[in-house]
C-alpha cells in the first residue's frame, strides 16, 4: 500500500497536468472535493479557513475515535494536497491580505452563502474588474442567483429534491427510497465545477479573459439522474426504482443473484455481442453446464444472429428471449461458484460480472490495491497513519498524485506561497 509525505508539499515534487495553476479556495464543504481534484492534478491550492478553523474539522468520524479536530477523517480526506492558511475575512486587514493573495492566482474557488462576499466588498465583480483573466468559481446548493439561493440545504436534501434518490432503492416500493452514500451531491457539484473550470482555462488561453462560473449543486444532480429527468421532460413518464439496476418506466429482469455460499453477486449486463455470447457459452462448457441449461439453444442463436441490439428487445420477441437467456445463464453460473471467482472469471472472459462488497471490503480488494486506490495518510499531528481512498480515477496522460496530508490549522501561515501570495502570517 502506498503512502504520502507527512509534511508540506515540497516544491521540487510538484507535478501533474495542472502544475503551475494557482488556486485560492475558501474552505467550504461544497468546494472541498473540487479543490482536492485540482490539487491532486497538480494545481497549487491554497485553502483559506477562518482563524477558528473550518466547521468541517468537526465532522466525524475521527481517527482512533479521537475528538481532536486534526483527527477528523472527513477533513483529512477532502483537504489532502492543499496548503492551509487562516484569515478572518470579517477583519479589514485580513481582507487586504486576501486581496493581495488574489493578485497572483489563476482561480478562486468558493462556496460562500450568496451575498456574503459582496457585503465584504471582495466578490467576483470587483475582483474580475481588476483582473480580467481571473476565473472565479462559485459552488452553492442552488446557484447564487436562484430564487432558492438562501434556502438551507444538505447533501441529503439536494439528492432527494434533485431526483437521484427517487431512482435508488428496491423493487418493493413499500420500502422508502435510498440515499446514495459518500456525499454524492457534493461530489457531483464538484465534478461539474472542475469540468467548467478546465473549459474556462482553455477559453482564457484563446481570449486572455477569465469568467465567473456559477455552479448549482441541485442542478448538477438533477442532470445526472440517468434517464429519469429526460423521461419526464420528453415523454411525461416516471421511472421506478429497482433493486440493484437502473430505474425504468417498466420492470426489468433482476440482476443480483446468490453465489454457491448465498452471498450476492451482480450479473451485470447480459451478453449482447457475438463475442460475449461465445464467451458465455465457453464458460458454461468449462463448468459442465452447457448441456444442462434448457435455453442453450437461445445462446447459440445469439451467436448466429451476430448478437442482439437493445433497441430491438422491445419489438423483437426472439431478441428478448435471447437476452433473457443470457441473464438466466449468468444466474446459473453464479449459483455454482464462490462470488469472488464468479466476479474475476466473468471479467476475464469479457463479461460485466461483479461482486457486491461491503464498504470496508473494497479497500482490501486485490484489484483496488493494484491500482493504488487505498493509500496511507497521517492525519494531523497523529503519529499513526490511516487508510484513505486514493485517486477516484486514473488518466493515462494526466497523472494524479496525492501529494500531502491535509493541512493543520494555520500550518502554512508563515510559508511564502508562490511569488506574491504570502502575507497570510
Amino acid at each position: 500500500m502506498s503512502s504520502i509525505p507527512d509534511g508540506p508539499i515540497p516544491a521540487e515534487g510538484a507535478s501533474g497536468p495542472l502544475h503551475g495553476l494557482r488556486v485560492v479556495e475558501l474552505a467550504s464543504e461544497w468546494t472541498a472535493f473540487a479543490g482536492k481534484l485540482l490539487a491532486e492534478l497538480g494545481a497549487e491550492v491554497i485553502l483559506v479557513e477562518a482563524t477558528s478553523g473550518a466547521p468541517m474539522r468537526d465532522y466525524g468520524p475521527f481517527a482512533g475515535d479521537s475528538k481532536d479536530r486534526e483527527a477528523s477523517l472527513w477533513w483529512g480526506h477532502y483537504q489532502t494536497s492543499k496548503l492551509g492558511v487562516t484569515l478572518d475575512l470579517d477583519e479589514p486587514d485580513h481582507r487586504d491580505r486576501f486581496l493581495r493573495m488574489l493578485s497572483s492566482v489563476d482561480m478562486v474557488l468558493e462556496g460562500e452563502a450568496p451575498g456574503r462576499l459582496a457585503r465584504l466588498g471582495i466578490d467576483h465583480p470587483e475582483r474580475c474588474a481588476n483582473d480580467p483573466a481571473l476565473i472565479w468559481i462559485s459552488i452553492t446548493p442552488f446557484g447564487r442567483d436562484n430564487p432558492r439561493a438562501a434556502e438551507p440545504a444538505t447533501d441529503l436534501t439536494l439528492l432527494a429534491g434533485g431526483g437521484p434518490v427517487w431512482s435508488c432503492g428496491y423493487d418493493d416500493h413499500t420500502l422508502p427510497p435510498v440515499r446514495g452514500g459518500g456525499n454524492q451531491a457534493m461530489h457531483t457539484g464538484g465534478l461539474h465545477a472542475v469540468a467548467a473550470a478546465l473549459a474556462a482555462l482553455l477559453r482564457r488561453e484563446a481570449s486572455g479573459r477569465g469568467q465567473h462560473i456559477d455552479v448549482s449543486v441541485y442542478a448538477a444532480v438533477n442532470v445526472t439522474t440517468e434517464e429519469a429527468t429526460f423521461r419526464w421532460l420528453v415523454a411525461g413518464e416516471t421511472v421506478e426504482r429497482q433493486t440493484g439496476r437502473h430505474a425504468s418506466t417498466r420492470p426489468t429482469m433482476p440482476t443480483m443473484a446468490p453465489d454457491v455460499d448465498g452471498r450476492h453477486v451482480n450479473t451485470g449486463a447480459p451478453p449482447r455481442s457475438t463475442e460475449e455470447f461465445t464467451a458465455l457459452l465457453g464458460w458454461m462448457e468449462d463448468l459442465g453446464l452447457r448441456d444442462r441449461f434448457p435455453d442453450t439453444v437461445l445462446l447459440e442463436l445469439g451467436v448466429e444472429r451476430g448478437g442482439v441490439n437493445l433497441a430491438d428487445i422491445d419489438v423483437d420477441v426472439e431478441a428478448q428471449a435471447i437476452y433473457g437467456a443470457g441473464r438466466e445463464a449468468l444466474i446459473l453460473i453464479a449459483s455454482r461458484l464462490v462470488g469472488y471467482d464468479f466476479f474475476v472469471e466473468g471479467q476475464r472472459r469479457g463479461l460485466a460480472t461483479s461482486l457486491i462488497y461491503a464498504p470496508e471490503e473494497v479497500l482490501s480488494d486485490p484489484h483496488f490495491i493494484a491500482r493504488g486506490f487505498p493509500i496511507e495518510v497521517r492525519d494531523g499531528s497523529r503519529t499513526e497513519k490511516v487508510t484513505h481512498a486514493g485517486a477516484p480515477m486514473i488518466f493515462g496522460k494526466s497523472p494524479w498524485k496525492l501529494r500531502s496530508r491535509a493541512p493543520q490549522l494555520g500550518e502554512h501561515n508563515a510559508v511564502k506561497l508562490g511569488t506574491q501570495a504570502g502575507e497570510a502570517e
